[in-house]
């Protein structure tokens, strides 16, 4: 299965609110720029990939989790960062029942990551 079924295949077999939150998680990532990447990772992860790993989704029994790989580098202006806050790399946004994902925000971290990624890629090409 190439990546956007294995994708849909995950929120499909969970049809509770996580694979709800998946999904609009999903539509917000993808919408920020055109370029974005599918992927289907780890045996089990969905993630998305501008010049690296951007965002990384997880469907566990009582969250739903977007960890940034580089989360720790990037600005967080609506402070939606609630995981993963003691590392020095990655950051996570996490969602139990009921939460409303901040489209604006996620979108932010988005972009912000985006710009690292193209950032370090930029730094490699001059090595």
């Amino acid at each position: 299965m190439v990546p956007h079924d294995e994708i849909n295949a995950l929120i499909a077999a969970h049809p509770d609110w996580r694979g709800a939150v998946l999904a609009d998680a999903r539509r917000i990532i993808l919408g920020v720029d055109a370029g974005i990447i599918e992927e289907w990772k780890w045996m089990g992860a969905p993630v998305w990939e501008l010049d690296g790993i951007l965002v990384v989704g997880n469907i566990f029994k009582k969250k739903v989790k977007l960890g940034f790989m580089y989360g720790a580098s990037l600005d967080d202006p609506a402070g939606i960062f609630n995981g993963e806050l003691g590392g020095n790399q990655r950051r996570s946004v996490e969602f139990s029942e009921g939460d409303v994902i901040p489209e604006d925000a996620l979108a932010a971290l988005v972009r912000a990551a985006i710009v690292f990624n193209a950032s370090k890629r930029a730094v490699r090409g001059k090595k």
